[in-house]
């Protein structure tokens, strides 16, 4: 239980890093063990969106006003997470110590928003970064496990809500075609066929007069342990055109850096400097009005058309998430990851 306390005077990328390590998806502020605050990963992405640093201490994203119930009320544990939304609540002895966690997935509990708007999902691609694997299959269609990483990712969608899948398909779409032709499912699975490569943002112009509603657009190759409705509902709350999702990475360069100075003179060395960045998991929520504006036939990557919504001014921003959150299937190296992180949760 330990593992889940954190001191106020932490940083964000303390916090960050502890959410990672155990998993969970909120921290306990709780000196000596009596509870003063929590911290969960809506918080932190809150503070973030405001201004906040990764080097901000943690008391300035805690929540001081947190629910609680003392150990002769714990059955009351179940009703209170459905009252309030919350994913944990801590049962407190008489003089406020922590003395058990009581966790919503450990009572079958569903706090999550739903979001029954469709999914797009870049389905065409070559999968060059997964040769010789893509040889034989489209990346689409890769297992991971027991299942296809497309339909891990349709079926993390559904979950919130979605039922209306669009592919758009190009290498070996009869293959995709086939395979989720013959799957038995809750949601329908539609396709649009590129007869050329038009990148990750091109093919959205051949659903021109198909898309009424806001949507989901994500890559083949992507899995997100988020909750869509909570993205969604974050869209639509800042009235953006387009959302971008994007992970926080941290990363420890595993060498010493020098800056070259002025003739040839070491101006600075650091060494194994730390680097915070976010970064784009490719996955999106998009108004419909972008693909109605698309031109017929550019070839153009999907960041590509954001820039350009948003050298015009328009409304696009990013919903930030947790590193641990973010599966990504495009390199060898990560599949093998993911293979290991989807064993672990089952």
């Amino acid at each position: 239980m330990e593992e889940l306390f954190i001191a106020p005077e932490a940083t964000i990328l303390d916090s960050m890093k502890k959410l990672d390590e155990t998993g969970q998806r909120i921290l306990f502020v709780a000196p000596q063990g009596k509870l003063q605050a929590v911290l969960t990963d809506g918080d932190l992405r809150k503070f973030l969106l405001r201004g906040g640093t990764l080097e901000d201490p943690v008391s300035k994203a805690a929540n001081y006003s947190p629910k609680s119930l003392p150990v002769s009320e714990r059955g009351r544990a179940r009703s209170l997470m459905k009252e309030y939304g919350i994913d944990a609540v801590p049962i407190l002895d008489r003089s406020g110590v922590i003395t058990d966690i009581v966790f919503a997935h450990g009572l079958d509990i569903d706090n999550r928003k739903q979001a029954p708007i469709p999914v797009v999902m870049m389905a065409g691609g070559l999968g060059t970064r997964l040769y010789p694997y893509t040889k034989i299959l489209p990346k689409p269609l890769i297992p991971v496990g027991e299942h296809p990483i497309s339909e891990l990712i349709i079926d993390r969608f559904r979950d919130f809500g979605c039922r209306r899948v669009i592919m758009i398909v190009n290498y070996k779409k009869n293959m995709i075609k086939s395979y989720f032709g013959d799957l038995e499912t809750d949601y329908t699975v539609e396709f649009a066929d590129e007869t050329e490569f038009l990148g990750t943002g091109g093919g959205l112009c051949l659903l021109k007069g198909k898309m009424d509603s806001t949507f989901f657009f994500t890559n083949c190759d992507t899995l997100l342990d988020v909750d869509f409705g909570d993205v969604y509902a974050y869209h639509k709350h800042q009235g953006n055109l387009i959302t971008m999702i994007c992970a926080f990475k941290h990363y420890t360069v595993p060498y010493g850096v020098v800056d070259l100075g002025p003739d040839g003179s070491i101006a600075a060395m650091r060494e194994k400097p730390e680097l915070n960045f976010l970064t784009n998991t490719g996955v999106y929520v998009v108004e419909p009005r972008v693909v109605e504006e698309m031109r017929d036939g550019e070839k153009i990557g999907f960041p590509d058309v954001i820039e350009r919504y948003r050298a015009a001014g328009e409304k696009v921003g990013i919903y930030p998430i947790n590193e641990s959150c973010w599966m990504d299937m495009g390199q060898m190296e990560e599949l093998e990851k993911m293979r290991r992180k989807l064993e672990e949760q089952t």
